[in-house]
């Protein structure tokens, strides 16, 4: 019993040996990897550099407006007779839209018409029928003084030898003066019908002021008829025939054809990326696989203040169809372009938005602080100007264990 008692011992000692011995070599072999590992470092995902053309646009929305829109209204007082046009409907330059009861209108022409029609006609008389009446009487009263003159001369003649007494002499003398007072008249009545005349001049302005009536009743008559100004649509239709109308009663909203502009308000910090001509990428909400072309027209002089927005205006390149008045529009204005820049993701860039972000750069197998300086940034990417260079990998900044100066090794996706 005491033999068996003390092999008994025996190998329990030996048990907790080997035990002991085997723990420590499990501890050891962990502390081992531990220390492996520390001194490998950890294996994780990073970034790379790379290269590419960055492109930074400004997203907004908007709506579609037309540079103007046109009124339409009756200059005078009067009936509507026809309504020619419809909200939605295209219009063409010189189009009738509507007109009013001209029938007055109609008669004041026509006797209008006939007035100047009178007076070209009282023109045409002296120039035809007075001026060579007046040409011939003169002539006539030039060869009676002439008559009158040679018996003046006989009468004096015969009155000096005896032959004639003083009475006929006299009587010569008075048939001279009648003569001459007629070729006077006749003078003075040839020149009246010359142009320039006092009679001529007359006549002329009566024709000028028939003419200047004629015009103003023929300027009320297209009163009567509404016109477009342009090509356009009709946006907005304020009467129906019967209607009575007076000057300045707006009639039919026109919204013209070819001057479609997009009305953006944009965040004021992108104001310093905005310039004039730059282009632009948009689509209708109601069509969003049609895209169209525009570019930057106007950009305003004035924040809004309540809202902390600028309004800015775009030109449509082309001319869409799909575009109504006041449509959504959502808008990329590509305000900047870098061809070949060294890109990283914002997501392995520390303090990004601070004045001196910086990245861990993996360089010989450690983690490296890197300072950083940015350019553009576009969907996720950034420009990063002197600091990275395309091949180097970053530590993304998820990975909050890595530590500067620490060992690092990729992991393989």
């Amino acid at each position: 019993m005491g033999l068996r008692q003390s092999f008994s011992n025996e190998y329990q000692t030996m048990m907790r040996r080997i035990y002991l011995w085997a723990g420590s070599l499990v501890v050891g072999c962990a502390i081992g990897y531990l220390v492996y590992q520390w001194l490998i470092g950890p294996q994780i995902y990073l970034e790379p550099v790379g290269t590419g053309t960055l492109v930074h646009t400004i997203v907004a929305s908007g709506r579609v407006q037309s540079e103007h829109r046109i009124n339409l209204g009756a200059q005078i007082t009067g009936t509507v007779s026809k309504v020619l046009a419809d909200e939605g409907q295209k219009v063409a330059r010189g189009q009738l839209l509507l007109a009013l009861d001209s029938a007055e209108l109609s008669a004041s022409v026509a006797q209008a018409r006939a007035a100047q029609q009178l007076a070209a006609s009282n023109v045409r008389m002296v120039q035809e029928v007075k001026a060579p009446l007046a040409k011939q009487a003169l002539v006539q009263a030039e060869i009676n003084v002439l008559s009158a003159q040679r018996a003046v001369v006989r009468a004096q003649a015969l009155f000096a030898q005896g032959f004639y007494g003083g009475a006929s002499n006299e009587d010569a003398q008075r048939a001279l003066e009648i003569a001459q007072s007629q070729f006077s008249s006749a003078q003075h009545q040839w020149t009246s019908v010359q142009p320039g005349g006092s009679e001529a001049a007359s006549a002329q302005a009566a024709l000028v002021q028939a003419q200047a009536a004629l015009q103003t009743q023929l300027a009320r008559f297209r009163y009567s008829q509404i016109l477009a100004p342009q090509a356009a649509v009709v946006m907005a239709r304020n009467v129906e025939e019967g209607d009575g109308v007076v000057p300045g009663k707006v009639l039919m909203v026109l919204s013209p054809l070819g001057s479609t502009q997009l009305i953006l308000l944009i965040d004021e910090k992108n104001l310093k990326w905005l310039r004039l001509g730059q282009r632009a990428t948009a689509s209708a909400d109601a069509y969003p696989e049609r895209k169209f072309a525009a570019h930057v027209a106007f950009i305003h002089s004035a924040v809004d203040a309540q809202r902390g927005a600028i309004e800015v205006r775009l030109d449509v390149s082309e001319p869409v169809d799909l575009l109504k008045q006041d449509m959504t529009v959502s808008v990329d204005i590509e305000v900047a372009r870098r061809p070949q820049a060294v890109l990283l993701a914002q997501t392995a860039i520390h303090d990004f938005d601070s004045v001196a972000p910086w990245a861990l750069v993996v360089r010989d197998g450690k983690a490296v602080r890197q300072s950083l300086r940015l350019g553009l940034v576009s969907q996720g990417k950034v420009q990063v100007l002197p600091g990275l260079q395309a091949g180097e990998m970053v530590v993304p900044t998820a990975q909050t264990g890595v530590r500067e100066g620490g060992r690092i090794r990729q992991a393989l996706p």
